[in-house]
């Protein structure tokens, strides 16, 4: 044989083995489940994923959104609860009629020396700091002849009722905001309740108690 024969020869041979080998390469790749690529990859590297980014970026910002409003929304709950419980009744003393049921005159009138400096509770005697007490029960708000009240407890109207007493004595700038009166008021709901027992006596005709 010449050199030609032998070329053809040895060139037939090597595609067979390439048919064979190349074959095989592609059943293995498709039984493994890889991709077939045809060709070359060209120079550059990946491209960069940015829908994916985008989309988590905004999935992440989304999360810390519903959880911002989320403590919000529970915060709120708890800071509004808060308020409710510090702030003073406006109009309170609902269970005065109550603990009124037990209250002892003989008592309120010994807790009436904390008022003594600045009330009296004769009939027909001039008011001094604060207005005269006698006949306060029942009567209307800044009604004492003769005492100078503030704006703030004229503009308050209707009646000093038993409510309203312990609603006051309780906590005086809370019922009335710009009153003279600077006592802090009582902490005691009993000592009050003895306290407004002995006021509803002072009077021509005493003021009954619940019973």
């Amino acid at each position: 044989m010449d050199n030609f024969e032998l070329t053809k020869i040895a060139g037939a041979v090597l595609a067979a083995l390439l048919l064979i080998f190349g074959g095989k390469t592609l059943i293995e790749m498709r039984s493994e489940g890889r991709p077939v690529v045809v060709g070359y990859a060209l120079p550059g590297g990946e491209p960069a994923a940015a829908p994916e980014t985008n989309d988590k970026a905004a999935a992440e910002t989304k999360d810390a959104a519903a959880v911002d409003g989320k403590m919000a929304e529970v915060a709120a709950p708890a800071d509004g609860k808060a308020d409710a419980a510090a702030a003073p009744a406006a109009d309170g003393g609902s269970d005065i009629v109550a603990l009124l049921v037990k209250a002892n005159a003989d008592n309120g009138k010994g807790a009436f020396s904390k008022c003594k400096s600045c009330h009296v509770v004769e009939k027909g005697k001039a008011s001094t700091v604060g207005p005269n007490l006698w006949g306060v029960v029942n009567r209307p708000k800044g009604a004492s002849e003769g005492f100078k009240y503030s704006e703030a407890l004229k503009a308050k109207g209707g009646e000093w009722t038993f409510e309203n007493l312990s609603a006051f004595l309780r906590n005086p700038k809370g019922y009335i905001a710009g009153t003279k009166m600077v006592f802090a008021g009582i902490k005691d709901p009993a000592e009050e309740a003895d306290l407004i027992a002995y006021l509803a006596t002072l009077a021509d005709t005493p003021v009954p108690l619940p019973k």
